[in-house]
């Protein structure tokens, strides 16, 4: 099938690894131009010259950045924008921040987990959307959780931050669908990817014993793939998609029930 997403510009935040970097080789392959973002200058020029040397220099752009901060997602789109093409997507993949178990959270953890896992996703969606509106046409994907669809024992700033950004997504869903664009939310659930936390466990001493929750807890039984989660973005993204917007997609196994 094809995306009809050749050529199009998508801005992709948190590209440089994991699901962020699984979504960027996706919409390459369907032959989209991504500018990658991330925090670590390094592995993003890694990732962005690898991609560069498969599909091309003018297939890829990359900038690295804290891309919880207003002014430099507002640099960011600039530059997009003037110098490699007008938007037509973005991703919102930055999430995951440091937070104990259990309630007794002390504040400064807490706002900094709302930032991480809610704030930067709206930052990057407002940025995006005052370039899209007046076109009357673009896509926006946030990349949640499944533990933002039901509580999973989660780190609570981590699941809390993640079902806000699903009702964001749907609020602004209905705001900007008079306009022509659509905002969709992809849940992941178990992926593993080199470097992630779950090649981690199961590499641990308690390894076998996650394997067998897997196949217990998700009724297909293995862990997902970030190419299963970048493809289903770069449907999202696609007039593919046209009719679909405010939509929450777990991307799972199975596993939310």
């Amino acid at each position: 099938m094809d995306f009809d997403l050749k050529d199009k510009t998508v801005f992709v935040a948190g590209a440089s690894r994991g699901i962020g970097l699984g979504i960027v080789e996706s919409l390459l392959a369907e032959g989209a131009r991504v500018a990658m973002a991330a925090r670590g200058a390094e592995k993003l020029e890694e990732e962005r010259a690898r991609l560069a040397a498969k599909y091309g220099e003018d297939r890829v752009w990359a900038r690295a950045g804290d891309l919880r901060d207003s002014a430099t997602l507002d640099s960011m789109v600039e530059a997009i924008e003037t110098g490699f093409g007008p938007l037509w997507g973005a991703v919102a993949n930055v999430g995951i921040h440091p937070c104990p178990p259990g309630f007794d959270i002390d504040d400064e953890t807490w706002s900094a987990g709302m930032q991480q896992n809610l704030d930067s996703a709206y930052r990057l969606a407002r940025s995006v959307l005052k370039r899209m509106q007046p076109r009357g046409e673009g896509a926006i994907v946030m990349i949640s959780s499944i533990a933002g669809v039901d509580a999973l024992g989660s780190p609570l700033t981590y699941g809390t931050g993640k079902a806000a950004m699903n009702h964001m997504a749907r609020e602004l869903a209905r705001i900007v669908g008079p306009s022509g664009i659509r905002v969709n939310v992809i849940a992941p659930g178990n992926i593993i990817f080199p470097g992630g936390t779950w090649e981690a466990a199961i590499n641990s001493e308690r390894g076998e014993a996650w394997q067998k929750w897997v196949r217990r807890e998700v009724p297909l039984q293995r862990f997902g793939q970030v190419q299963e989660i970048g493809d289903a973005a770069a449907f999202l993204l696609s007039s593919r998609a046209s009719f679909l917007t405010g939509a929450v997609i777990p991307v799972d196994g199975g596993q939310t029930r």
